[in-house]
């Protein structure tokens, strides 16, 4: 069987002894700006008009918003290449059944 490989991006934030949100994204961007909503939202402020939401920016309030209280607030944006079986749709037929 072939394999594809795609990429997939996990978001994990959290604060001890909440449960973490954890949200898988297909592409960065998205990833990028699920964690600048959820930040935002747990700073109560409010969320970003249609700008694009970057890493540099979005990984400052991340920083900041972690810094206020290390022991017990955490996030993590990972990335991974996930190697994927892509299975045959149809046998070939061969030349002896023809």
């Amino acid at each position: 069987m072939p394999y594809e490989v795609v990429s997939a991006y996990t978001l994990v934030v959290g604060e001890y002894p909440d449960d973490p949100v954890v949200s898988v994204h297909s592409t960065a961007d998205e990833a990028w700006k699920a964690l600048d909503r959820e930040i935002r939202s747990r700073c109560r402020m409010r969320l970003r008009p249609r700008r694009v939401a970057g890493p540099d920016g979005t990984s400052r309030l991340a920083d900041a918003w972690r810094a206020s209280d290390p022991d017990s607030r955490y996030w993590q944006l990972t990335a991974h290449r996930l190697p994927l079986l892509i299975p045959e749709l149809g046998r070939r037929r061969s030349a002896a059944a023809s």
